[in-house]
C-alpha cells in the first residue's frame, strides 16, 4: 500500500502538454526509424538466446566495450544500449532493434544503419550469428525462444490475451517511421490520412510467409499475429474522423485496460482490472496516476499508428535494407508535401471505416491479391507509388531513388512475401536454409 500522500488529480491539461510539445515548424520535420532484426544461429537458423555464451547479452557486452556505448538495464539485466540518441534495443524474443536519432535526409539514416552494421559485422562473426531483415522467425516459434529477462515483459507476456500474443511478442521483426506535424490540426490530418494508409503500406512491403520451416498460407505472418494479439489496445485509434484532436486521442488511450504501474522501481499489476480514466478518478489500492503512469500507458498501447508528440506508423514487415529506405521514401513522400497529402487523401476517403478495418483481417494472407470494391489492392498501390515517385522527384533531393527497389515490385503487382514464396515452390524446395541464406544476401 502507498503512503498516504496526496496528489494533484491529473487532468487532460496535464497529459495535453506533451502533445502540444511535439508542433515543430515545417523546416524542422525530420524522419524516424525504429528497425528489428532477428538474430539467427548461423549454424542451424534457430533464434539466438539471451543467456547463451554466445548469445544477445554478451554479444551486446562485446559492442559496448569495443564502440563505448552505455548500457540500459532492467534490474541488473542488459537488454540495450545507448549512444547520444541512438538506441539498441531487444525485443521480448531477443530481436534487435535500432532506434535511430530522426534525420532530414535519408541518406543520413542510411549511412548511420551502414556504420553500425560494419561496427557489428566482425563481432557478428566471432558469435557465430546473423540479424535476419524478416518479418518472423524462420525456423524458432515461441515455445522455444526464451523471453527476454526484463520486467516489463513478463507482465506483458502474462496479460496480454489473443491467440498469437505470444508469436507478436517473441518471433516478429517490424519497421517503424516517425513522422512530425506542425500543429495539433496538421497532426490530426496526418494522423487520419496515416490509419486509412496503413494496411495499404502493410499489404506492399508483406515479407513473412514462411514460419516454422512452413508455408504458413499468410504473406504477413506478422501482420496476422497483431490482428490476434489483445484487440483492446491494437488496431485503430480513432475511425478517421476529421474532428478527432489531441484530446480525442487521449481519451482512447485513457479507455484501455491498465496491466500495471511502477512505484520505487517496482511493478505493480493491475492485469485488466481497471481503465486509466478510472485510475485517475479513484486511485489503485491508494496509488494515483501520474504523468508517468500516462506515459507507461501510452507506450503499452499498440494501435496501427502511434500519436504522441511525433506520429508514428506501426505495422510494416522488416524488409531488406533497401527497402527499408522505400519505407522512409515512401512515407517522405506523402506526408511531406501538401500536394501528396492531399492526393493520397482523395484517392482513400471514398473508402469508409469499416471497408478498410476489413483489410487488416484480409491482407494477411492475401497482401496486394486483396480486393477491396472488386479493385485489387495491388492497383491502389501502385497509384500511391505514383504519388510518392512524383513527391519525391518534385523535392529535388533525388530521394525518389530509394522508391526503387519497392517499385520493382508493386509494377509487378507482387510483395517481397510473393518472391520469396515462388522461389520457395521452385528452385529452393522449400529448403528453410536457402530461404535464410536469401535474407541475408537480399
Amino acid at each position: 500500500m502507498n503512503s498516504a500522500v496526496k496528489f494533484k488529480k491529473l487532468e487532460i491539461k496535464d497529459l495535453l502538454k506533451n502533445f502540444y510539445l511535439g508542433c515543430k515548424p515545417v523546416e524542422e520535420h525530420k524522419l524516424g526509424i525504429e528497425y528489428e532484426r532477428l538474430p539467427l544461429k548461423n549454424s542451424n537458423n534457430l533464434m539466438v538466446d539471451f543467456f547463451e555464451n554466445k548469445g544477445v547479452c554478451n554479444f551486446l557486452r562485446r559492442f559496448s566495450e569495443e564502440y563505448n556505448w552505455d548500457y540500459i538495464v532492467d534490474e541488473y539485466n542488459l537488454i540495450g544500449l545507448k549512444n547520444n540518441h541512438d538506441t539498441i534495443t531487444l525485443e521480448p524474443g531477443c530481436q534487435m532493434e535500432f532506434s535511430l536519432k530522426p534525420e532530414t535526409f535519408i541518406s543520413d539514416i542510411k549511412s548511420k544503419i551502414n556504420m553500425y552494421d560494419n561496427q557489428m559485422k566482425e563481432l557478428l562473426d566471432e558469435f557465430d550469428f546473423s540479424l535476419i531483415e524478416y518479418g518472423v522467425s524462420p525456423i524458432s516459434t515461441y515455445k522455444n525462444i526464451h523471453l527476454l529477462p526484463k520486467r516489463r515483459y513478463n507482465l506483458m507476456a502474462s496479460y496480454l490475451w489473443g491467440i498469437l500474443s505470444d508469436v507478436m511478442m517473441r518471433e516478429t521483426a517490424g519497421v517503424q517511421i516517425c513522422i512530425d506535424f506542425e500543429s495539433e490540426e496538421d497532426a490530426i490530418n496526418k494522423f487520419r490520412i496515416a490509419n486509412m494508409l496503413i494496411p495499404f503500406s502493410t499489404a506492399i512491403f508483406a515479407n513473412s510467409p514462411i514460419r516454422g520451416g512452413v508455408d504458413t498460407g499468410y504473406k504477413s505472418f506478422r501482420a496476422l499475429s497483431w490482428v490476434n494479439t489483445d484487440s483492446d489496445r491494437c488496431g485503430f485509434a480513432s475511425k478517421f474522423q476529421k474532428d478527432f484532436g489531441f484530446e480525442s486521442y487521449i481519451n482512447a488511450v485513457l479507455n484501455v485496460p491498465m496491466i500495471f504501474i511502477t512505484r520505487d522501481n517496482e511493478n505493480i499489476k493491475i492485469n485488466g482490472r481497471l481503465k486509466f480514466k478510472d485510475f485517475i478518478n479513484n486511485g489503485y489500492e491508494g496509488y494515483y496516476a501520474t504523468i508517468d503512469d500516462f506515459n507507461l500507458q501510452s507506450n503499452l498501447y499498440f494501435p496501427e499508428v502511434r500519436l504522441r508528440n511525433f506520429i508514428e506508423i506501426r505495422n510494416h514487415d522488416c524488409v531488406n535494407k533497401n527497402m527499408i529506405y522505400s519505407i522512409l521514401a515512401f512515407y517522405k513522400a506523402l506526408f511531406y508535401s501538401k500536394t501528396a497529402l492531399n492526393a493520397v487523401d482523395e484517392l482513400l476517403s471514398k473508402y469508409s471505416y469499416s471497408e478498410i478495418s476489413e483489410l487488416r483481417y484480409q491482407i494477411p494472407q492475401a497482401a496486394l491479391e486483396t480486393q477491396l470494391r472488386g479493385i485489387p489492392l495491388r492497383d491502389i498501390a501502385k497509384e500511391l507509388m505514383k504519388i510518392a515517385y512524383l513527391s519525391l522527384s518534385e523535392q529535388a533531393d533525388n530521394e525518389e531513388r530509394y522508391l526503387e527497389p519497392i517499385l520493382e515490385f508493386i509494377e509487378s503487382g507482387i510483395t517481397p512475401a510473393d518472391m520469396i514464396l515462388l522461389n520457395w515452390n521452385g528452385r529452393w524446395n522449400k529448403d528453410i536454409n536457402k530461404l535464410v541464406r536469401y535474407l541475408k544476401t537480399a
